[in-house]
Formats: structure tokens, sequence, C-alpha cells
């Protein structure tokens, strides 16, 4: 089964939706930050919102053709949609929040396919109970449950797991996986955090501002981004202004000295040309930092600079080091108190080539 959409709608404006996909089997995921039209397009893929223009087939069913004045009915698009929220009923035991989808089924198809999905998302030891009487991932577990023992052509996921730790999600994602095998339905899995779309997306569709960034696999979109926006979403913290300096096409490398500064860094080979302007990105976390000057390394950029600030969020810790332009450093609580860390001391930080990506803001520099 394969999802192929084509969707414009402007929704104010200053915002339009305006993107054209095709989703295969398995888990794509809709990664954006909030208001980049996420909510928006699996609200028009559901029927739940009528876009100004558009197509949507699902398989070889077409479900919208604005142009053809086809818009079948949300309840008979046969998708399955999971809030956010959840949305189950309280009241209802969850063997009867399941059988909510199968009013119009026999009580024996209703009972077979309950205890099928039970056993695939792994709540069978829960029918009995309600939504407030078992713990968060289970109701999550009911909540994908009850949109899949219908038997949807299409799955629509907008954030369910986004409240639970990272080991209940991915226990959930595997069983999805799992009971998606056989069936190879399309599943949207709308996110915000780069993390989730590696640890969970088998493909990835980049959003901004209503359009798509980029779409391919979580390798080829949040490791190498061809774009400055695409790479902040990503998870680079540092970017640089730089002038290239020299090129070395056989050894794949450039020399780019960073704006207002004498400080160099080598980085991967880029279609540009000795004297041009480029753009660095750089992960925090990939940045090393030491408190005595490094030796015998393979990393190629060991700069020396200061401490000028420390700060922790949660488990990280958050650094910035004056080293001819400041860059933000990553490290743990553990690292942090091992290496005696204070602020103005003199540190040295140390970056694979690898780990610095030329990114593209309207200029002539591009990644190879």
């Amino acid at each position: 089964m394969i999802l192929t959409a084509e969707i414009r709608t402007r929704l104010s404006p200053d915002f339009t939706l305006d993107v054209r996909f095709t989703a295969p089997p398995g888990i794509t995921m809709l990664f954006g930050a909030s208001g980049s039209g996420k909510t928006t397009l699996l609200r028009c893929l559901a029927g739940l919102h009528r876009p100004d223009a558009g197509r949507v087939t699902i398989g070889d069913r077409v479900v919208l053709d604005r142009t053809a004045g086809i818009d079948v009915a949300a309840r008979e698009r046969g998708l399955g949609y999971v809030f956010q929220h959840l949305a189950l009923f309280p009241h209802m035991t969850v063997e009867h929040n399941l059988h909510y989808g199968l009013a119009h089924f026999h009580m024996s198809v209703r009972r077979e396919r309950t205890r099928e999905i039970a056993a695939s998302f792994k709540i069978a030891h829960l029918l009995a109970r309600k939504p407030g009487e078992i713990s968060g991932g289970e109701r999550q577990r009911v909540a994908l449950a009850r949109s899949l023992v219908t038997n949807p052509r299409l799955l629509l996921l907008d954030e369910p797991l986004s409240a639970l730790d990272h080991v209940t999600k991915s226990r959930i994602i595997e069983d999805l996986r799992a009971w998606n095998a056989a069936r190879g339905l399309p599943i949207l899995y709308i996110t915000h955090s780069h993390r989730e779309v590696f640890a969970l997306g088998e493909h990835v569709i980049a959003l901004k501002g209503g359009r798509i960034l980029a779409e391919g696999t979580p390798q080829e979109v949040l490791e190498m981004p061809a774009h400055e926006p695409l790479a902040q979403l990503a998870g680079f913290e540092n970017f640089f202004d730089a002038t290239v300096m020299t090129v070395r096409s056989s050894g794949g490398t450039m020399h780019c000295r960073l704006a207002d500064s004498d400080a160099e860094l080598e980085v991967p080979l880029a279609r540009t040309t000795e004297g041009a302007a480029v753009r660095i990105a750089i992960r925090a976390g990939d940045i090393l930092l030491a408190i005595e000057a490094p030796r015998g390394l393979s990393a190629r950029n060991v700069l020396k600079g200061t401490l000028t600030s420390i700060q922790r969020e949660g488990a990280t810790m958050i650094l910035m080091v004056q080293a001819g332009a400041p860059f933000e450093v990553h490290v743990t609580p553990d690292a942090c108190e091992s290496l005696s860390l204070v602020e103005g001391q003199p540190v040295w930080i140390v970056i694979k080539t690898r780990s610095c990506r030329i990114v593209s803001t309207g200029s002539a520099a591009q990644p190879l």
C-alpha cells in the first residue's frame, strides 16, 4: 500500500500548506517545528479539513480529488488516527473501547479481532479494565490497537507517544512494526524531535512553513542537511560564517577561516572555490573537550580556547567555549565533574572533519 498526496490549503494570510509526497509502506516521520503544518497535513489526509486543492490516493483508491469533485467522508476513508491525547472513552473498558469501531460486525467477529489485536499489542490482560486504571504506556497501546482493529489502509499518528520514556516508546513502535510487517500499511508519525526520527523512522519528510524541506531516509535528511533551517531542526547548535582558504580535492577536504577570527577548520569538500563564503554547521554533541593539549589524534581540528560558561539542562551540561568563535559543547554531568571544569579555565576543543557540515543559506557552496 502506498499513499500519494498533493495538498494545498491556505490557513491564514501568512501560512499556506503546499506539499506533494509519496509515503511507502512502513513508518514515515513527519518532522518539523511547531507550526510547520504537520497536524494540518494529517487532518487533510483524514478528511477532517478540506484543502483548497489537492489529490490523495491510498493504494488504488482516490479519497480526495478537488478537481474531479471527489471528497470521501472521513469515516469512509478507511484509516486509523491516533491523537496526542488518545481520546479513549474513560467510562468504557479496554475491550469496549476496542469494539467501538466494529459496531457493524457480528459479535463473534468483534471478539476475534479484539483477541488478535490485544495479543499483538500485549494488552490482553487489560481488557476488563478502564483507561483510568492502567498506565500511560498501556493507554497508548490501547489507542493504537483501537485504531488498527478496523484493519485501516493508512495509519496517522499525531505524537501519541510524546509523553512516554524512550524505552517504552521504542517497545510500542517495535510491536507496531511487527504488526505491520505482513500488512504493509503506510504509517505517518508526527514528531518535532530529531532523536525520534533516528530511533523510530524508516522514511522522513521534513516540513518548515508549510513546505517540504527534504525527504528520504533519516541518514540522508538529518545527517547531511543541505540547508541551515533543516540543520537547525536536525539538532545542529553551532553555525559559523567562514571563508574557504584552500581546497584539497585529492583529500576530499578544504580549510576554512571563521569570520572575524584567525581560527580555521578543516571541513568536507564542497562545490565551491577558494575565497568563497560558506556556512558551517556542527552539533554540540560532536565536539570533544580536553583540559590538556591533545596529542596523537586522528581528528584534524584542535582549537585552544577559554571555557566561558557552564549550564545544566537535565542530563546535559552546556558549555560555551571561546576559541576564535563561540562554540557550544555538550558533555555529561559526570564528564564535567571528572574534569573539574570551571569558568575561565583554558580548554581545547576537538572536532572531526566529518562532523562539520556545509549548509546553504543561498550561497554557491553545496556539499558534494
